[in-house]
């Protein structure tokens, strides 16, 4: 619901919003945290603020900034916590390379470009996608062969059907990704 200044969630744009973002904030904070568990609870509870406290937002574009900037916030609040010995896992040095700002937006940008990625994946058809799959955690063309159980002439030719359905799909986001794949 919109407002002169403010933007403020219905509860519909609220189930839209969660469906949508809930899993790549799950893999956001879990890039700090590397506890799936934790994650989810962390992510749960900022949706959780954001509907209980009727937050307002100045347009709907804060909105997925808010909610990546409390994920990272709570991920570090949890690191730094009690409950959390941050020492076990990480230095000084290195906790303060994840507090940073470029550390925050390079993660953002992953999980977006990941997102995107994911879901034009998705809409290939299964043996595609599965190849797929496969190729980006590097597998070669004869151990997603074996894997599958299929001709190295076939995972050739469904790469290539693959290739020709995601590119127009994936064209608006090539510096996007470009940009990922070169940082990671």
């Amino acid at each position: 619901m919109k407002n002169n200044d403010t933007y403020k969630l219905t509860l519909k744009e609220y189930k839209v919003l969660f469906n949508k973002l809930y899993s790549l904030l799950c893999v956001f904070s879990n890039k700090y945290i590397e506890d799936l568990e934790v994650s989810k609870d962390i992510v749960q509870d900022v949706f959780i603020k954001i509907w209980e406290d009727k937050i307002e937002f100045k347009n709907e574009s804060n909105i997925k900034s808010y909610l990546y900037t409390s994920v990272k916030n709570k991920s570090l609040d949890y690191l730094k916590s009690k409950n959390y010995k941050s020492t076990e896992r990480f230095s000084m040095k290195e906790m303060a390379e994840i507090e940073t700002e470029s550390f925050f937006l390079r993660e953002v940008v992953i999980t977006e470009a990941s997102g995107i990625i994911e879901n034009a994946i998705n809409s290939l058809p299964n043996k595609c996608a599965q190849i797929i799959r496969l190729s980006i955690r590097e597998f070669t063309n004869p151990e997603i062969a074996e894997e599958l159980n299929l001709s190295i002439n076939t995972i050739k030719t469904q790469k290539k059907i693959a290739y020709k359905k995601l590119r127009p799909l994936l064209k608006d986001y090539f510096i996007l990704i470009a940009f990922v794949f070169d940082i990671q």
